[in-house]
């Protein structure tokens, strides 16, 4: 028996990297699957085709499993609308929704058009709210049903040229955490990937070094897109229905749970005095200065935090 038996899970983005790995697991370990991808460009700038999702589809198929595609665009609800009335016509229902698809935009925010931050934070943050809300009055009339969203470092860390990426990432943990708390009351649960993982998207960053060409290299061969999408399939499993509202993140063979933001120190005036300006910036900061994170990238999975240290 596989971990998603009788289930009907939505992938979008599923022609490509990890999307079209998460169809292809969940479609072995059971799984009717709705392969969405609009079949674009890795920035979003081409036509879109119905090839790629048609072919993992049909890669299912011919495999023995269940699966449809679609072509549509998660930046259109009312097409979203319709993928969840194809899982219905098709399969019967839907339970689960894994949504990588995603484009990038990369370049420094002092250079960043409107157009270039439009396209990232619809792919990825409308995309996010439009599978969700038209999903989420389902899930809660058959008390069942669970959403893998997607995050980033790029969002969690930082990245620099990826201001629009970043945002639109660390909005999607916030809608996730939110969908978490208000699903629970009736077995809606929601966690969202930070994924590490050789796609399209990563060959798409540039080489400026021969170090940044030999880390690649390692990266083609030991963080495959497989891993993250494997970690998605269990985690929208009827046996993960205790977890929701966590960020996680994958890389290899690492699997990481994130922490998420809680005060770390707390500065107060005794009552009667407020704090001024001054004292603002000759007490209070001086104080939690010690406990400020550095404008660095972060660490890399099993590594500790980049915090400075208290003196």
């Amino acid at each position: 028996m596989g971990a998603l038996d009788g289930r009907v899970v939505l992938v979008t983005g599923g022609g490509n990297g990890i999307g079209r790995d998460c169809a292809l697991i969940a479609a072995q370990e059971g799984a009717m699957v709705v392969v969405n991808d609009l079949g674009g460009g890795l920035k979003g700038e081409d036509e879109g085709s119905a090839g790629p999702a048609e072919a993992v589809a049909a890669e299912i198929r011919a495999a023995g499993g269940k699966a449809v595609s679609n072509s549509d665009s998660v930046t259109d609800l009312d097409a979203v609308y319709g993928m969840v009335e194809l899982a219905k016509k098709e399969f019967g229902g839907l339970h689960a929704v894994i949504n990588p698809a995603g484009i990038l935009r990369d370049v420094m925010f002092h250079k960043m058009s409107e157009a270039e931050w439009d396209a990232v934070i619809n792919v990825h943050m409308r995309g996010s709210f439009n599978v969700a809300r038209a999903t989420i009055e389902l899930f809660r009339e058959q008390q069942d049903g669970a959403y893998m969203f997607f995050t980033s470092t790029s969002g969690l860390f930082g990245n620099i040229g990826q201001a629009n990426y970043g945002a639109a990432k660390m909005g999607i943990a916030g809608l996730s955490r939110i969908i978490a708390m208000e699903g629970a009351r009736n077995n809606v649960r929601s966690n969202c990937l930070a994924p590490v993982a050789w796609t399209r998207m990563t060959q798409s960053v540039p080489i400026k070094d021969e170090a940044a060409a030999a880390r690649r290299a390692v990266m083609a061969e030991k963080i495959r897109a497989d891993q993250p999408a494997r970690f998605s399939v269990a985690m929208v499993a009827p046996a993960a229905a205790h977890v929701s509202g966590q960020i996680f993140g994958s890389s290899g063979e690492n699997i990481i749970l994130y922490s998420q933001p809680r005060p770390v120190e707390t500065v107060t005036k005794p009552e009667g005095e407020g704090w001024t300006v001054q004292s603002i910036l000759d007490e209070a900061v001086p104080k939690m200065a010690p406990k400020f994170f550095d404008l660095n990238r972060g660490p890399l999975p099993g590594n500790t935090p980049a915090q400075k240290q208290p003196a």
